[in-house]
């Protein structure tokens, strides 16, 4: 009887408790974005006595450093994007919202968003970054970004389009217009996505387009800088432009762009190139709703932040990933714009969170840098980790095994590997299709004259 006892008591104190923490109100933990570092906040908060809710204007998380291999018909768009709904079905107190943030009211600890306003308790600005034209209005009209799933696709119609159109011309010259493929940017991921559109040059262009021959198409890479991959060591950006060169990328070097009209391209030593496709990855800026003030936006209108991600002025309200900068002795211009970056940030700051909800002190962030990495081609690739350099066949191999374990989802990684293991065996895998003709958008002069 004391045994049944026991239980009967212990199975009513039970759903009494249930019915408390049904009752109970949590803190609400906002999380705008979700990125890298935004999951990486949601995941941490897992099973802890706080209502989460993540807001994105997409309802997927994006996996960004294999874009140019969407871009380029590698890979399909559903093998590096992962729904957020499904990612954290398990997770009891999270909740998800498709909306479009507006306006930030930190006085009423409100979000003014396309859904209505939302209120929090603490507030994690998420946002990312997006593609930086330096205020040149002609290029970000006519040049194309490469941000998110949409951009990518856009990219792979538009290069494929081209290529169709070349065929059209009755002369050699308005031919090479079409043919002739510039990357601005020699950071990663233009290395990366010219070093792609090459080996299209190299492997495909014939098979597809019989009436082609390889010479016809030309690839360039233009950086600002004197060398590629500037932020790596010297061995790897060496390494990067020699691979580049081998695979018949034209690498221009302390090239300025100075405008592009959607025919020509002109840099600031008065020469040009006559080209359709101008691909841009020369930067990025941050991008996050109104609400902040002014005066904690930095360089590369970043959200300046202290060492715990919390915005400089701002109670109850944190920054990290790309949007984000942390300016401190050993980071006068803050920590780089990396995945890693954003993911450590988002697991310090989901235990800072719970911290502050016991009292506990909290932690500064320290970023532990992993390495970095490119790959340029196929069996070329150049890895960074510590002190050890390494390039070639090997590194290679290892981008391709951190890439794909860092993928979300066990079907993505089955998918992505598939597609690589039988693009690697055949030389002539991919996805060339043209679903819907990309045309530029009208500038905003254009538009109103319309209206």
């Amino acid at each position: 009887m004391d045994v049944i006892s026991a239980l009967i008591t212990f199975v009513i104190i039970h759903h009494i408790m249930e019915a408390q923490n049904i009752d109970k109100k949590f803190p609400k933990v906002v999380i705008i974005g979700g990125g890298f570092g935004g999951i990486e906040v949601a995941r941490g908060l897992k099973d802890k006595e706080v209502e989460v809710l993540l807001l994105d204007r997409n309802n997927h998380h994006t996996f960004q450093p294999l874009l140019y291999q969407v871009a380029t018909g590698t890979l399909d768009a559903p093998s590096i994007a992962f729904p957020l709904r499904k990612m954290f079905r398990r997770q009891k107190n999270f909740n998800f919202r498709m909306a479009e943030i507006t306006e930030i009211d930190a006085a009423n600890k409100q979000l003014q968003t396309d859904i209505g306003a939302i209120s929090y308790d603490y507030l994690v600005i998420a946002t990312g970054a997006t593609t930086n034209f330096f205020g040149n209005r002609d290029i970000e009209y006519n040049s194309m970004p490469m941000k998110n799933v949409r951009d990518a696709v856009n990219i792979r119609s538009f290069l494929l389009q081209n290529i169709e159109e070349s065929l059209l011309q009755e002369t050699v010259e308005e031919r090479n217009a079409y043919l002739n493929f510039v990357v601005v940017g020699g950071g990663p991921t233009g290395v990366e996505l010219s070093g792609a559109i090459a080996e299209i040059r190299k492997l495909i262009l014939s098979k597809d387009y019989p009436e082609l021959k390889k010479e016809d198409m030309t690839v360039y890479l233009i950086e600002g800088q004197s060398k590629v991959l500037a932020t790596l060591s010297p061995q790897a950006s060496e390494k990067a432009e020699l691979y580049l060169k081998e695979l018949g990328v034209n690498v221009l070097l302390n090239a300025q762009v100075t405008g592009y009209d959607g025919e020509e391209i002109t840099f600031a030593d008065g020469h040009s190139i006559k080209t359709k496709t101008v691909l841009w990855s020369a930067g990025v800026m941050g991008q996050f709703p109104s609400g902040i003030d002014r005066g904690s936006i930095v360089r590369g209108n970043r959200v300046r932040t202290d060492e715990e991600c919390r915005v400089i002025g701002m109670e109850d309200v944190f920054a990290i990933g790309d949007v984000a900068a942390m300016i401190t002795e050993d980071t006068p211009r803050g920590h780089p714009g990396v995945a890693p970056v954003a993911q450590q940030q988002g697991r310090l700051l989901a235990k800072n969170i719970m911290r502050m909800l016991s009292n506990q002190p909290t932690e500064q962030f320290k970023y532990f840098d992993k390495g970095s990495m490119a790959t340029i081609g196929r069996n070329k690739a150049v890895v960074d980790i510590g002190k050890i350099r390494f390039q070639g066949f090997f590194a290679w191999w290892v981008w391709m095994f951190v890439h794909l374990m860092s993928l979300v989802g066990f079907r993505n990684r089955i998918v992505t590997f598939i597609n690589w293991l039988i693009n690697y065996i055949t030389y002539n895998a991919g996805i060339r299709l043209i679903i819907h003709k990309y045309q530029r958008p009208k500038p905003v002069e254009e538009m109103d004259e319309v209206k």
